[in-house]
C-alpha cells in the first residue's frame, strides 16, 4: 500500500483502451493501491491513448507478494541480489522480478513516481508503500493456532491496514480523489497451509472474509474508487507445477486442482464485491481479472512477444520448469536466461516485468476489467463537474 500527497502538476500520460475510436481526455483520479504489477507491448495491437492532466491526491499500494518492503519468504533470500533487478534499474531494488512490477507501470501511466517503503520512510511527503513479503489475507494469528509455521514476517492485511492508520495519523477519512488499487491477496495463505489438517475451503472462507473487512474499512474511510485484483492462474506456475503430478493438468498445462482452486476463490470474491457496490453505491469498485488475463497470454503467447509460459527465466535444474525450490533464483548453483523479455515467468513464482507490463495493459484498457477501468475514470469525471 502506498500513499501520495497532492500533486499540484502531472505531466501527461497516455492509458490504452482496445476499442476507442478517438482520443477521448480522461481526468484520473489519484490512487490508493493495496495487494501481494502500461503501455501496449509492440508485439500486439496498440489500442487509441486515452490523455488528460492528473490531480492526484494520494496513491496507496499493496502488491501481494511482489513486495518492496523487507523480508522475503521461504526460498527467495536472494531479492536484494542480482539479478533481481537486472532488465530495468540494472540493479536490485527488493523487487521480486527482473524490474518493474504491475504497480510501478499503473503508478508510471498515471505519470507517477515510483513509491517508497512503508518502514524506509514512514513520513514520506510524496508517497509510501505498506506492502510485506509474503504476507497473508489472513491474521497471522489463525496459522499460529494451526502449527502452520511461518518462515516470514507475520504480516497480513491487517498489518497494512493498521501502517495506513498510523499514516494518516488520526484522519478518518481518505480524499475524495483517492484511487484504492488492492492488489492480489490470498494465494500466500493456500501455499502456506499445503500439508497440513487445514482444508483450502477453511483457507477459502477466511481469506475472502478478510479481503472483505479490509475493503469494508478503506470504503468506511471514504474511499470511493477501488480496483481489487483477484488470484492469478497459480496453478501456471513453475513452483506448483515442479511439486504436481504430471496427471493434473488443465487445458493450459498447467496445474488443475491449483487453478480450480485459484479459480474458486476468485468467484467467491466477486460475489463479495457485488454485495459491496450495494452496500457501498457512491463507490466505483472494479474486479481486476487477473485469472483470466493470465490464461489469455498463456493461450495466445506469441501475440504477447512470449516464448516460454511455464519455465522460469531464472532458477537452476532446467528442464520443463528450471525450477528448483532450495536453489532459487539468485543462489549459487542459479543461471538466468538472455532474454528475460521472453519469458511470462521470472524465479518460479513472480512474472517477469514484460509479463507484468502486459498484465497492467490487460487491465487498465478495461479488457479483463469489471467494469472496464474506463467506468472509474467516468464516474470520477462526473464526480467533478467534467461530464
Amino acid at each position: 500500500m502506498t500513499f501520495i500527497n497532492p500533486l499540484q502538476s502531472v505531466e501527461r500520460h497516455g492509458i490504452t483502451f482496445p476499442d476507442c475510436p478517438c482520443h477521448h481526455p480522461r481526468h484520473l483520479i489519484p490512487a490508493l493501491l493495496f495487494p501481494p504489477c502500461h503501455q501496449c507491448r509492440q508485439h500486439h495491437h496498440r489500442p487509441q491513448t486515452i490523455q488528460e492532466d492528473l490531480r492526484l491526491r494520494r496513491l496507496l499500494h499493496r502488491h501481494r507478494q511482489h513486495r518492496l518492503t523487507s523480508g522475503a519468504p521461504a526460498g527467495f533470500g536472494y531479492v536484494s541480489n542480482l539479478p533481481y533487478g537486472r532488465t530495468f534499474f540494472h540493479r536490485p531494488t527488493n523487487r521480486y522480478s527482473d524490474g518493474r512490477l504491475v504497480i510501478d507501470f499503473v503508478a508510471q501511466s498515471l505519470s507517477l513516481p515510483f513509491l517508497p517503503p512503508y518502514r524506509q520512510n514512514p513520513s514520506s511527503a510524496t508517497g509510501v508503500n505498506f506492502a510485506v513479503a509474503g504476507s497473508t489475507a489472513i491474521s497471522h494469528d489463525f496459522f499460529v493456532k494451526n502449527n502452520v509455521t511461518l518462515s516470514i514476517t507475520p504480516g497480513s492485511l491487517e498489518t497494512q491496514l493498521g501502517w495506513f492508520d498510523q499514516y494518516l495519523n488520526g484522519e478518518r477519512l481518505v480524499g475524495d480523489d483517492a484511487l484504492f488499487w488492492v492488489g492480489e491477496t490470498g494465494a500466500n495463505d493456500y501455499a502456506y497451509t499445503v500439508g497440513s489438517s487445514v482444508p483450502s475451503s477453511t483457507v477459502q472462507r477466511l481469506a475472502v472474509d478478510s479481503v472483505t473487512r479490509f475493503l469494508q474499512a478503506l470504503l468506511k474511510k471514504g474511499a470511493k474508487y477501488l480496483v481489487v485484483q483477484g488470484l492469478p492462474a497459480t496453478g501456471c506456475l513453475p513452483l506448483a507445477l515442479t511439486l504436481s503430478p504430471q496427471s493434473d493438468r488443465d487445458d493450459l498445462g498447467c496445474v488443475a486442482s491449483v487453478n480450480k482452486q485459484s479459480s474458486s476463490h476468485n468467484a467467491a470474491l466477486q460475489a463479495r464485491l457485488e454485495s459491496l457496490r450495494k452496500q457501498f453505491p457512491q463507490a466505483a469498485i472494479v474486479y481486476a481479472d487477473f485469472w483470466n488475463s493470465y490464461a489469455a497470454v498463456l493461450k495466445n503467447w506469441a501475440k504477447y512477444g512470449f516464448k516460454e509460459t511455464l519455465k522460469a527465466c531464472c532458477g537452476s535444474g532446467g528442464g520443463p520448469f528450471n525450477f528448483q525450490v532450495f536453489d532459487a533464483c539468485g543462489s549459487p548453483s542459479s543461471t538466468t536466461c538472455p532474454d528475460p523479455s521472453r519469458y511470462v515467468n521470472w524465479d518460479g513464482v513472480h512474472l517477469t516485468e514484460a509479463m507484468n507490463k502486459v498484465v497492467s495493459d490487460l487491465f487498465l484498457n478495461g479488457t479483463f476489467s469489471n467494469p472496464p477501468f474506463e467506468y472509474l475514470l467516468r464516474k470520477k469525471e462526473r464526480a467533478a463537474g467534467k461530464y
